[in-house]
């Protein structure tokens, strides 16, 4: 396993919808006391059913994002991420079944907790055939893609490809469990 110092100050997190990359930004922030940053929250409008702001603004919050000498980033847009991975010193590469994440969409969407790791201010989710289409169509093979990405870029990588493989992640770092307070 991948010691966590060696992934440095600046860290991101990619994955499929739902693979679990705000739940586990939170912990690390909590264990290293890095601010974190959830992309979705730049990408969509507060007080929304997840309305997407314009390319432009996005971009201009997500530049001024990486700019900080510490964070860790969770979320991918694909079309950003090259000025991203200049900035990071360390990545985080998680992916799990395409059944569970659509499980997590349902019982996250479903249940609409406001605390939920990585929710947008004041919106209320909904079921969206569109989801349910990128979770087990679109983003079938984006670990793959990202996997190559990062491996290209030479930095220190972890790579989780189960659901086991996060919980080991948890333990050996001693992360807080979600939903538990850290010790």
């Amino acid at each position: 396993m991948t010691s966590l110092a060696t992934l440095g100050q600046r860290i991101v997190i990619l994955g499929p919808s739902n693979a679990g990359k705000s739940t586990l930004s939170v912990a690390l922030s909590q264990k290293l006391a890095l601010p974190v940053i959830h992309l979705d929250q730049l990408r969509h409008l507060p007080h929304t059913d997840w309305q997407e702001r314009p390319d432009d603004e996005f971009a201009r919050l997500h530049d001024a994002a990486i700019l900080g000498d510490r964070w860790i980033i969770e979320g991918n847009y694909t079309r950003l991420m090259p000025k991203r991975l200049d900035r990071a010193t360390g990545a985080i590469l998680l992916t799990s079944s395409p059944w569970l994440r659509l499980w997590r969409y349902f019982r996250r969407t479903l249940i609409n907790r406001s605390d939920r790791a990585g929710h947008l201010d004041g919106a209320k989710d909904s079921i969206k055939w569109a989801m349910i289409k990128w979770v087990l169509v679109k983003s079938r093979n984006s670990d793959k893609r990202y996997a190559a990405i990062l491996r290209d870029t030479g930095m220190p990588l972890v790579e989780c490809q189960s659901a086991r493989a996060v919980k080991e992640l948890y333990r050996d770092w001693e992360l807080p469990w979600p939903g538990k307070p850290a010790r």
